[in-house]
């Protein structure tokens, strides 16, 4: 099957499950409830599930790995860690909490920092050995995690219920208005990675290859960082953390397209990353009645495929 037809099957799949998902109960009587509702929420998936795919297939190209993404760098920590400390500093009802479009930039501008930070230093360092750049990612991922959870025990319980609902991935309590705010910045980066997709195909040679034919690579990094930062930003944003998500998305669509042409790939993950979240949802709501929750089956997969990954040795 050629690569338009995966992308057009995928779509239709998505479609699909989208009318699923919105259609399934509607009465004449009932209908307006069920829309004001059921639409916010897939709207939140599609542009969650865009924001991971794109986030991390950028990641893994300005990095030449398949096993880093955005999560597992720690990013959702250092999330977890800012809303923390916003509630810790302000208290759980103050204005960076409550006003949603204000909690959104705060976070957006603490990780494109903490992005630059920390791959202006692998980068300053030559941008060779990956591996140090996984366990610096690791261990700041997990000081960042036991710090918010340090605070949070120094909290009063009324307002660690302001954290506690940021803390887990979620398609039940979406903030429809960040939703309609997201979705045109969302337009946005992917039109601006899009049309980066030739720089991408040769950055995934490498640094010296990328140089020798041309590529900025210290500009192409820094632009593919910020939005990927941003993108990152609104995933978590809408729905909360899945850390492991982004690793099984990304993979699965290099191993269906098997090209490195980012213009395929780019659309390929996007509509495999909402595929997997509508379908998943769905089953959730319809088949399991809500007896799981999409983030707890998302983590265990993804834990257990890049488990596998590190012992077939699968980095390219």
């Amino acid at each position: 099957m050629s690569d338009n037809k995966k992308i057009l099957t995928m779509a239709f799949t998505a479609i699909v499950f989208a009318v699923l998902f919105i259609g399934i109960g509607l009465t004449a009587t009932n209908y307006g409830y069920f829309l004001s509702h059921r639409v916010p929420k897939v709207l939140a998936i599609i542009v969650a599930g865009i924001a991971v795919a794109l986030s991390s297939l950028t990641f893994q190209t300005i990095t030449h790995n398949r096993i880093l993404t955005p999560s597992i760098m720690g990013f959702d920590a250092l999330y977890m860690l800012t809303q923390t400390l916003l509630v810790s500093l302000f208290g759980g009802f103050s204005l960076y909490i409550v006003n949603a479009y204000w909690n959104f930039a705060i976070a957006t501008s603490v990780m494109v920092v903490f992005s630059l930070l920390l791959f202006g230093f692998y980068f300053a360092q030559g941008g060779r050995n990956l591996i140090v750049l996984l366990l610096v990612g690791l261990i700041l991922g997990q000081v960042f995690g036991s710090s918010a959870a340090f605070l949070t025990m120094l909290m009063d319980p009324n307002e660690f219920l302001a954290v506690q609902s940021k803390m887990f991935a979620s398609f039940n309590n979406i903030n429809v208005e960040l939703v309609y705010f997201c979705a045109p910045l969302l337009l946005l980066v992917s039109v601006l990675l899009f049309r980066d997709h030739q720089t991408l195909d040769v950055f995934w040679l490498d640094r010296d290859n990328a140089t020798s034919l041309g590529v900025d690579v210290a500009m192409t990094t820094r632009r593919s960082l910020i939005l990927s930062s941003v993108l990152i930003a609104i995933s978590t944003a809408l729905i909360g953390p899945v850390m492991f998500f982004g690793l099984l998305v990304t993979n699965l669509t290099r191993e269906l397209f098997r090209t490195y042409q980012h213009n395929v790939l780019l659309i390929g993950c996007s509509l495999m990353s909402v595929c997997t979240l509508l379908a998943g949802q769905w089953a959730v709501e319809n088949i399991f009645q809500f007896e799981t929750t999409l983030s707890v089956v998302v983590n265990f997969v993804g834990g257990a495929y890049f488990i596998w990954m590190l012992l077939k040795n699968k980095v390219v």
